[in-house]
């Protein structure tokens, strides 16, 4: 039982761990988002579509990155679930 408690506290110390720094990841890829979108903007010689270029670049890079939150997220639950079983 004791072993069990410890693990299940460790996981969850890692969960702490990877969601603060997944959630600090984001703020800095949100403020790089802005930044280059402003810097873009401003620039004569970037076109519409090379513009266009980058949104569709950020978009998938924030699709990618809640998948990727999803499936750590997915993995804690088994976690949950196995030492809910013992």
């Amino acid at each position: 039982m004791e072993a069990t408690k410890l693990a299940k506290q460790v996981v969850g110390f890692q969960k702490s761990f990877f969601d603060n720094s997944y959630n600090a990841m984001c703020i800095v890829q949100d403020q790089t988002e802005t930044m280059v979108s402003s810097f873009l903007t401003q620039l004569p010689w970037v076109t519409a579509e090379g513009k266009k270029a980058m949104d569709s670049g950020m978009e998938f890079s924030k699709k990618t990155r809640g998948e990727f939150k999803k499936t750590i997220d997915d993995g804690y639950k088994n976690f949950d679930t196995l030492f809910d079983l013992k």
